[in-house]
């Protein structure tokens, strides 16, 4: 009879946790979908500054639309060199 109420325990600590983890995923698949679409429209903005300002014939503007690019494609980025690296379990979606 112990034994079975020490698995049991076990099997029910076991599940809370597993279900605390999944709300932290989700807590941060969340907080990357955001800060993922603020980064998006900021690269964005700095690809078209930079684009604007070459128009204008200032020489840094392509210095503009790499780091619009790199901001912008940040999370495929990261995404991909996690996988790269073999760390495919590190990777959370991001979700709203």
């Amino acid at each position: 009879m112990n034994h079975f109420l020490s698995h049991s325990l076990v099997k029910s600590f076991v599940h809370v946790h597993l279900a605390q983890t999944q709300q932290l995923k989700d807590g941060f698949g969340l907080s990357l979908a955001v800060l993922f679409m603020f980064g998006f429209f900021w690269g964005v903005l700095k690809i078209w500054s930079g684009a604007s300002a070459i128009g204008k014939g200032d020489p840094d503007g392509k210095a503009g639309i790499v780091a619009g690019i790199i901001i912008a494609a940040a999370g495929v980025i990261m995404g991909a060199l996690f996988s790269i690296f073999g760390l495919d379990g590190a990777i959370i979606t991001p979700r709203f």
